[in-house]
């Protein structure tokens, strides 16, 4: 009984410190993010800093368009529409609760795919911001505002935060660094494509990234806040 109980108070500051981790990641994500995304607000309306190359990353993205890159780019925007990463995201969630037969972190994963909706939504009709010409776009027609980039946002969101609540419950270090690596490098792809295919500007894509980060971070933050002492 009492090795029991030492091994369990020794135990308790480890889990403490790995929670307190975990809070300066969300923060930090969250400082980041809101960073970016205003940073990149500002400049769309003023027209000043990065937006002032706007214009000459979309002139130059339809100039390099080529059959194998835009039928790849055509599909990965295709799956990642805001649309399809509802339905997967469902799926996903669905799929997890009858196998795991847990609650808690499917419903944070939807809970951060619904914010990004809702973000997503609420900054377009505030912006108010017109997409690049539309004689430009590869896809059809879109008359959808352009600020910020729901497919990006979406897409971002699912992967981060999914690559999260599966790699902070098990696996290496190695394994959660390849494991975010992935999720990044997929959101920077659906970022490109949105550029490349014609139906948003650079500092469009640019914000979402900067939104994705936050979400994430108030994902871990509440995560953190009622499993961060008993995650692995």
């Amino acid at each position: 009984m009492i090795p029991a109980l030492s091994t369990r108070f020794r135990a308790a500051p480890a889990l403490r410190q790995r929670q307190r981790l975990l809070f300066l990641w969300a923060g930090g994500l969250l400082v980041a993010g809101d960073a970016i995304f205003w940073l990149m607000f500002a400049a769309v309306l003023s027209e000043t800093g990065l937006a002032t190359v706007d214009g000459t990353v979309h002139s130059f993205m339809v100039d390099s368009r080529g059959p194998v890159v835009t039928a790849f780019l055509t599909a990965l925007t295709t799956v990642t529409s805001p649309v399809w990463m509802t339905v997967i995201s469902v799926a996903v969630a669905v799929a997890w609760t009858a196998w795991k037969r847990e609650l808690w972190r499917p419903a944070v994963l939807m809970g951060a795919m619904l914010l990004a909706g809702i973000l997503s939504t609420v900054i377009k009709q505030d912006v108010g911001r017109s997409r690049p010409p539309s004689s430009d776009f590869l896809l059809g027609p879109d008359d959808a505002l352009s600020f910020p980039s729901g497919h990006t946002l979406g897409a971002g969101i699912f992967a981060l935060v999914l690559t999260y609540l599966i790699v902070s419950r098990s696996g290496t270090r190695t394994t959660a660094v390849l494991a975010f690596t992935g999720a990044a490098l997929l959101t920077l792809l659906v970022a490109y494509s949105r550029v490349y295919l014609g139906y948003h500007w650079l500092t469009d894509v640019v914000a979402s990234l900067g939104l994705a980060l936050g979400v994430t971070g108030i994902a871990v933050f509440v995560d953190a806040a009622r499993h961060g002492g008993r995650l692995g």
